[in-house]
């Protein structure tokens, strides 16, 4: 009872900060108090607002074409490069599926964004990274439609389809992806580093590798556990001495965040990816992808 009553408690204190009812996220950075010690006791995060006397905040807004597009845009802009849909849900603000549902497709995003960016010269830098307009095909050939399907029902033009393998190579990164097989494994890119195939797709992947380079980062590991954080290690600080270092592992920085962990009680955040830039101060970053660059180019 002592827990729902400091949740309870705490809810109302932080309602009281904002001015409003809190979301779950902000709750748990403010309050300190985990996600998963919330979600313990209320599964859902409406039934802990209306124990602590408040109203849940319903707002459900249904964002315009320009927002949705706007924001692939700065996407974009960010990479230099068009997302697929998966690297858009990791760093853009929308679900794929919105744009899928108004655009007729996640392929036709960058044309839709075409037409939304024409005679805007603010978004120039971000058309120069667009595909070519796909011209309009004949509406026949041969008797048969100009346009096949892909792996998910989306047109593909004729121009594609009929391009050689001579030419294939010459195409953009970006345009040799194909559709994922269902309940098939999925690997990371290529990178052959020590006795590791494939670079990490997930969690687990992070705390093979940092094992794997502990020893090569000043790191001995003493214990690593289920709970949080993840592992407890010692490190060397000066000739002669180590420090104990609390160390969370997480495929991406954020996630830290997302997961609802405290910001006390970590001193480092062990990923593949770091992609989040608002990260508190005293909590130190290593970023596993390019240390394993750094080290790879060392032993050539």
């Amino acid at each position: 009872m002592s827990d729902k009553k400091n949740i309870l408690d705490s809810i109302a204190a932080v309602a009281r900060q904002l001015g409003r009812t809190p979301w779950l996220l902000e709750f748990v950075a403010l309050a300190g108090i985990s996600r998963y010690s919330v979600s313990r006791i209320y599964p859902r995060w409406n039934d802990a607002v209306r124990a602590a006397g408040l109203e849940p905040v319903r707002l459900k807004v249904r964002p315009e074409d320009g927002e949705l597009l706007k924001d692939w845009g700065q996407t974009v802009r960010k990479r230099r490069s068009i997302p697929t849909r998966y690297a858009y849900r990791r760093q853009g603000k929308h679900d794929p599926r919105t744009f899928e549902g108004r655009f007729g497709g996640w392929t036709s995003v960058p044309q839709a964004f075409r037409r939304f960016a024409e005679g805007k010269r603010e978004w120039a830098d971000v058309v120069a990274l667009l595909p070519a307009p796909v011209a309009r095909p004949l509406s026949s050939l041969s008797g048969r439609s100009q346009t096949g399907r892909g792996g998910h029902g989306c047109p593909v033009p004729l121009q594609r389809r009929q391009t050689n393998e001579s030419s294939v190579s010459s195409l953009p990164p970006k345009q040799l992806e194909h559709p994922p097989l269902k309940r098939r494994v999925t690997y990371g890119n290529p990178t052959n580093f020590r006795g590791l195939r494939y670079e990490p797709v997930n969690e687990q992947g992070v705390v093979l590798l940092f094992g794997m380079l502990a020893r090569d980062l000043g790191y001995m590991i003493e214990a690593v556990q289920k709970g949080f954080p993840d592992c407890e290690a010692m490190r060397q600080v000066a000739p002669d001495r180590w420090q104990r270092v609390h160390i969370e592992f997480e495929f991406e920085s954020r996630n830290f965040r997302d997961h609802g962990h405290p910001a006390s009680g970590c001193d480092v955040i062990v990923c593949w990816r770091h992609n989040w830039p608002d990260c508190p101060d005293h909590i130190e970053i290593l970023e596993l992808c390019a240390r394993i660059h750094y080290l790879a180019n060392s032993e050539d």
